[in-house]
């Protein structure tokens, strides 16, 4: 009797030590978050002005944005700040993350781990670049000049808010479709040769997604739909190489 209470004292000893050392590490980045939201705080409208300029810089003349809600003015900087906050926090969550995980893996897991990770991350931040780059000039164009006239374009700081965050969402994850078709690949989950044969297929699905993420408009939805696209072949393409890399280690190793 003794000893299975034994066995069963030392089989939840370290589920405490994870549950334990899980809550620390959370702890830690939601400081950081907290932290960087502090010292970024004193520049929430500056930072609101710098994403609400590919907008601004398209407005008629005489036109500017407005708040429709009293609290407004101090929300939607306060919203974004934050947002901002985790944003540039992600990569000590994810090292966190990381270095959680990382005991329980093994070292041929381990090197693949970390450069997925990393790329990961630089590919999230390049998905809300090209949003903001490149689809927002675009997108706002077209908006602003397919109008009627007599229509006074005065877009409410909120909304606008809440539409650029869904865009910069959508545009991130979106350029995460290398790392996914990657993973599928590495781990045996599928082929080369079966995703190359479901291309029309995949054509198909990223222009539903595009519909379903962005709004409704076939400018923004063609430009994460093309995006999507030509990402789900670069996943091939690095899948295709590691495949061959592992096949002439095999027969080297014969």
């Amino acid at each position: 009797m003794s000893d299975s209470q034994d066995s069963q004292g030392s089989s939840q000893a370290p589920l405490i030590e994870h549950l334990i050392e899980l809550r620390s590490r959370l702890m830690k980045a939601v400081i950081v978050i907290l932290v960087l939201f502090l010292g970024l705080y004193a520049f929430s409208n500056d930072i609101y002005l710098f994403v609400a300029e590919p907008l601004m810089a398209l407005l008629p003349e005489g036109s500017q944005m407005i708040a429709t809600e009293v609290a407004s003015p101090f929300l939607a900087p306060f919203k974004l700040t934050l947002v901002v906050a985790v944003f540039l926090a992600v990569p000590f969550v994810l090292h966190q993350a990381w270095a959680f995980i990382a005991p329980g893996l093994y070292d041929n897991e381990k090197i693949i781990a970390i450069p997925l990770l990393v790329s990961s991350v630089g590919l999230f931040y390049a998905g809300a670049a090209f949003a903001y780059y490149v689809v927002f000039p675009l997108l706002f164009k077209f908006f602003t000049q397919t109008g009627p006239e007599d229509v006074a374009v005065m877009t409410d700081i909120n909304q606008y808010l809440n539409f650029v965050l869904k865009l910069f969402f959508a545009f991130g994850v979106a350029f995460e479709i290398p790392i996914a078709t990657f993973l599928l690949i590495f781990s045996g989950a599928t082929t080369v040769e079966s995703l190359s044969d479901k291309r029309p297929y995949i054509i198909l699905g990223c222009f539903v997604i595009g519909m379903l993420l962005t709004p409704p408009d076939v400018v923004s939805q063609s430009l994460l739909a093309l995006p999507m696209y030509l990402l789900y072949e670069v996943g091939i393409l690095f899948g295709r190489l590691v495949k061959r890399r592992q096949r002439s280690d095999d027969e080297d190793s014969t």
